[in-house]
């Protein structure tokens, strides 16, 4: 599996239409993803699943009159239950001669909720347009269930994960699978050597603790990990030990990982809930790296540190306070297809 830096042809995402993502703020998210689209299509081909020709249209003047590069857009017509890529759409690897293959991964929306049939047909979809070969993972006789915002990697053997998501006994996504289990797939589907295992997701994480709001891989040695420092906040213990047992653990070769803290924003709460507000979930795309922000002091070091990190890239933020109440923001929403 390619890291997310490595070159894309594009980058796939799903309109928003479903109300219950964001009750009471689904009018605002379509211009949230409009400005996402525009930044965006500056730098590389954006897909975008619409269900029907009514949104199609929709969905086009709400790109046009935000300014989004429609050369660089495309609309494709395929209904889906939600609208959260990363852990929906296909995960794309290269296979032994260097050719794009899709994985089909079962999805089953987080084992939370029953309406995941559309979303499950997404990969696919794609691999038929793009006429790509598809293979569905599969581990001891069944299909494997996994989310894209689970794991991250390097491009070079290793892979970043939570326990709390993969082997809590709470979560229904392959109840059978143990470690070894999961590092057998990853091995075999991804191309992984080396698995590392962090422990709790932030608060407020509606998937039980992606990867994606907790530590990114920045660059093949390089992990950048959202630290609280706040003592009375309910996420400065289990981040605290997140980034000691980084701080212990080494690639396939031994060599130590350089560990970057990010900062976590002050809680961010709607109606009652708290909301996974991360920068961990930032998207890298060609040439450029979308950052959440929150309308908090802590989102210019957040984008500092991670200026620094990608210095050969534009940085630029979002400003993620209506998209988060759907618990998810840009990583959440995007899937890059390899060049």
């Amino acid at each position: 599996m390619p890291a997310e830096w490595e070159p894309h042809a594009a980058t796939w995402l799903g309109w928003p239409v479903r109300e219950s993502d964001w009750p009471g703020k689904l009018p605002l998210i379509p211009w949230v993803y409009a400005e996402i689209v525009r930044v965006l299509s500056r730098y590389e081909l954006v897909n975008i699943l619409v269900p029907d020709a009514a949104t199609q249209a929709t969905a086009t003047d709400i790109l046009t009159r935000a300014q989004a590069d429609l050369s660089h857009v495309r609309l494709w017509q395929l209904p889906t239950d939600r609208s959260w890529l990363r852990d929906s759409g296909p995960i794309f690897v290269r296979s032994a001669t260097g050719a794009k293959v899709a994985l089909d991964w079962h999805f089953n929306a987080w084992a939370k909720y029953s309406d995941w049939q559309q979303d499950d047909r997404i990969p696919a979809f794609v691999a038929e347009q793009l006429g790509v070969p598809r293979v569905e993972p599969v581990h001891r006789g069944r299909r494997v269930v996994l989310e894209g915002g689970s794991i991250d990697v390097n491009g070079r053997g290793l892979l970043l994960t939570t326990e709390e998501c993969l082997l809590s006994p709470i979560q229904e996504r392959n109840p059978s699978f143990g470690r070894a289990d999961y590092e057998a797939v990853f091995a075999e589907y991804l191309g992984i050597q080396k698995v590392l295992w962090l422990g709790k997701g932030i608060v407020g994480d509606d998937t039980h603790g992606h990867i994606d709001d907790l530590a990114r891989f920045v660059d093949t040695h390089t992990v950048v990990v959202v630290v609280e420092n706040d003592p009375n906040d309910e996420n400065y213990a289990h981040l605290q030990e997140n980034r000691e047992r980084l701080e212990g653990l080494t690639d396939a070769d031994g060599t130590p990982l350089e560990v970057v803290p990010l900062p976590m924003p002050r809680p961010l709460y709607f109606e009652g809930v708290r909301l996974p507000a991360s920068y961990a979930n930032f998207y890298i795309a060609n040439g450029v790296v979308l950052v959440p922000t929150f309308n908090d002091p802590a989102d210019r070091v957040a984008l500092g540190t991670l200026a620094e990190l990608f210095s050969d890239r534009d940085v630029v933020g979002i400003h993620c306070v209506d998209l988060v109440w759907g618990l998810g923001t840009l990583h959440c929403m995007t899937q890059q297809e390899p060049a």
